[in-house]
C-alpha cells in the first residue's frame, strides 16, 4: 500500500474517496479513529492509502480533478514518489 495523501480535512478525504471509488480504485483511511486517543485535537492526520498498483492512476485522477475544483488544490505532492512505503 502507498500513502496517497495525509490530511486533517475530512471533506478532502471524503471527496478523494468518492472520486477514486467512481473510477474503481479502492481506498483505505488509516488513523481515522486516532482522535479518540488524542482528544479530538486533530494532531494526527488521517492517511489515505491505495494499493501500489493503483497509486499512479489515483494520482493522475487527483491531478486532473484539482484543476476543476479549488478544494482539490490543497493536495500537494512532496516529491515525485508522493507517498509512503508499502
Amino acid at each position: 500500500m502507498k500513502e496517497l495523501l495525509r490530511t486533517n480535512d475530512l471533506v478532502l478525504i471524503s471527496w478523494t474517496e468518492a472520486l477514486l471509488r467512481g473510477e474503481g480504485i479502492e481506498t483505505f483511511v488509516l488513523d481515522a479513529n486516532m482522535s479518540v486517543l488524542e482528544g479530538s485535537a486533530g494532531a494526527i492526520p488521517r492517511r489515505l492509502m491505495v494499493v501500489d498498483e493503483d497509486f499512479p492512476g489515483a494520482r493522475r485522477l487527483i491531478d486532473a480533478a484539482r484543476d476543476d475544483l479549488p478544494m482539490a488544490a490543497d493536495i500537494r505532492w512532496d516529491n515525485d514518489d508522493a507517498g509512503g512505503s508499502s
